[in-house]
């Protein structure tokens, strides 16, 4: 049996019913679109989404930051004036 990995839950049928009713009785929190009982999708509000691409972003530039501290050891120092 799958995990269903939300409070809320709605079929595909409610789903096509009314999605703008499911957003908003879900107050920003996933919902999970069910298909035979088994989660498919999950529904999330727009700034829900956009909170998890800055949060993503922000992993991934912080794993940049941490590559280029070992290449720290190669640089060359210079001042702001030899620019």
């Amino acid at each position: 049996m799958e995990s269903i990995l939300a409070e809320c839950s709605a079929s595909i049928s409610e789903l096509k019913k009314n999605p703008s009713a499911l957003i908003e009785q879900s107050d920003g929190e996933p919902i999970a679109i069910l298909n035979h009982n088994k989660p498919t999708a999950y529904l999330i509000p727009a700034e829900t989404y956009e909170a998890i691409l800055e949060k993503i972003e922000d992993y991934q530039l912080g794993l940049i930051i941490k590559e280029r501290q070992n290449e720290k050891i190669s640089a060359v120092e210079i001042s702001i004036d030899e620019l």
